[in-house]
């Protein structure tokens, strides 16, 4: 195993998840409320044509959000949720090179959940520069690819956490 850092790992310290902070993201609340960033960013820039310049605001106000959101909601009072269980896996897969990952997590499904995401985002940037028809098709494509995709790789974090969550006990409760 390495002892490098990933790249999961620097993105997580700069939204403050490090110790008992990942526990306050494994809050539900913190999980689905983290689904209606893009959608708010996206109203927010769309917003420019009706306000102009005012726009700044919301989306000021979208980026706060998004970079609060992790550590905003307090511990949650179980964590036997699948929100819970995709945190917790985000954190196994984000220090995967001190941790032993099985066999059947060091697949490419990850990087391929973040292929689909990155596409979504060319989609979603397309059509918020562009502003017409075809941007707002490609606004809500991109919208739907990034979410679904965000998704399947959380569904393959709750895996990961129960394939290993005897070696985390003391997460779920």
């Amino acid at each position: 195993m390495s002892t490098t850092t990933t790249r999961e790992t620097k993105l997580a310290h700069l939204f403050g998840l490090e110790g008992d902070n990942w526990m306050r993201h494994a809050n539900p609340a913190s999980v689905w409320t983290r689904f209606s960033v893009l959608p708010l960013l996206t109203i927010s820039i769309w917003s420019r044509d009706w306000i102009g310049w005012w726009s700044l605001i919301p989306i000021a106000l979208s980026l706060v959000f998004m970079v609060v959101n992790p550590v905003l909601f307090p511990t949650p009072r179980s964590t036997r949720y699948w929100a819970s269980k995709a945190v917790f896996g985000e954190r196994i897969w984000a220090e995967r090179n001190s941790v032993e990952i099985p066999e059947q997590f060091r697949s490419q499904v990850p990087n391929i959940t973040y292929t689909f995401q990155l596409v979504g985002m060319a989609f979603w940037t397309y059509g918020l520069v562009v502003l017409d028809h075809v941007g707002l098709v490609a606004v809500v494509a991109g919208l739907v690819i990034v979410q679904c995709a965000k998704a399947w790789c959380l569904d393959r974090m709750v895996l990961l956490f129960e394939q290993l969550k005897s070696q985390y006990a003391g997460w779920e409760y």
